[in-house]
């Protein structure tokens, strides 16, 4: 493979991930997975870190999220409750895995 595929790879990767972030976090179905919100959601956090309150909000949105995977690993369950998951069948989404991925009906374990 060529070094070039390799980088494609990672970075496809982690975009992946990063998009992950944001179903885990429920933002998708939160604003109803409208991309102008959830843009406009992460231009106000860019806003918030530049500013003289960034170094605050970092801390506290690492802590948060710390905290969230902390749970996560403890109890090796998902993010999502599963009256989020009956409520994504409700309006026709699909449930996704601990991971945020999209997962076809009936094949998600507890």
């Amino acid at each position: 493979m060529r070094a070039w595929q390799v980088e494609r790879r990672k970075r496809t990767r982690h975009l992946i991930e990063l998009g992950g972030l944001v179903v885990k976090a429920r933002v998708v179905d939160l604003t109803g997975d409208d991309r102008a919100i959830i843009l406009g959601a992460l231009l106000w956090m860019a806003d918030k870190l530049k500013s003289n309150q960034g170094e605050q909000a970092r801390a506290l949105w690492a802590a948060k999220g710390k905290g969230a995977f902390a749970v996560e690993r403890a109890t090796d369950a998902p993010t999502l409750s599963p009256e989020t998951l009956q409520d994504r069948a409700s309006r026709g989404l699909a449930p996704v895995n601990r991971r945020g991925v999209p997962t076809p009906i009936g094949t998600l374990s507890y």
